[in-house]
């Protein structure tokens, strides 16, 4: 931090005046996760009472700028990482965003899968599927949990492959079969004692839920389920008027 100055009265608020201050801390120059200086501390440098920091220090954690912990002090907030709706591994996803991915393989088997996937996936009956189940990390911190099911007929062996690494990329030139399209539906809900145990939060918080199914030359490889946690993840989208006539485009990320 640059020497503090003692803020002065004037037509804005001192409280204003402090919140702009630790704005631009927060977002230029101190990382989530770091912590602020006590209140005792921000009143001694910017010569204001415990009120005004308290003022201040408010506003910012209900922007999502600041967190409180109690007994232990005031953070800065893990900003939500910002996808765009579009198609991309997770590693391919988090590292555009500045942020180191890493997967944790859960479980992986060969199995006959749920009448939907199997649906979903255009095989026949009874016939077996690979179901992999990830749980996938940024920066080393829960950011979803992957739980999918792959075609064994096109992707034979897959069980048999480092899992921890992108499956996009490996379908690609392991098996020469790059994903060029997916239908994908988006929707919010809660995690559940299991997901959010592995997520590291409350069962009763807030999730995205996707369900993607994934084609490669027009063959259905993947039918995907994935929970992402909703304070650290968002989609962004462009959105552009268009004719009645016009078919509705569908987003997909992967």
């Amino acid at each position: 931090m640059t020497e503090p100055l003692h803020l002065v009265d004037g037509v804005v608020p001192k409280h204003q005046q402090l919140r702009a201050i630790l704005t631009e801390l927060v977002t230029t120059r101190l990382r989530p996760g770091d912590m602020l200086p006590s209140e005792r501390q921000l009143c001694a440098d910017y010569g204001v009472s415990r009120i005004t920091v308290r003022e201040a220090l408010g506003q910012l954690v209900s922007e999502g700028l600041l967190v409180r912990t109690q007994g232990k002090g005031t953070f800065v907030a893990h900003r939500p990482a910002r996808s765009r709706l579009h198609i991309a591994s997770f590693h391919e996803d988090m590292r555009r965003m500045g942020l180191e991915p890493a997967t944790v393989v859960l479980s992986a088997a060969r199995a006959v899968p749920p009448a939907q996937t199997a649906e979903r996936l255009r095989l026949a009956p009874q016939a077996p599927a690979y179901h992999v189940r990830r749980l996938r990390l940024a920066d080393r911190v829960p950011m979803s949990v992957d739980d999918a099911w792959y075609s064994a007929e096109l992707l034979p062996g897959l069980d048999q492959l480092d899992l921890q690494a992108s499956l996009y990329d490996t379908l690609a030139r392991h098996y020469g079969r790059p994903i060029d399209s997916a239908e994908q539906t988006v929707s919010a809900g809660l995690a559940g004692e299991e997901i959010g145990r592995l997520l590291g939060i409350p069962g009763s918080g807030p999730v995205l839920k996707f369900d993607r199914v994934s084609y490669s030359r027009g063959d259905a490889v993947e039918h995907a389920r994935s929970w992402y946690r909703a304070d650290r993840y968002e989609l962004f989208m462009g959105l552009h008027n268009s004719s009645p006539s016009t078919e509705p485009v569908r987003g997909v990320a992967g």
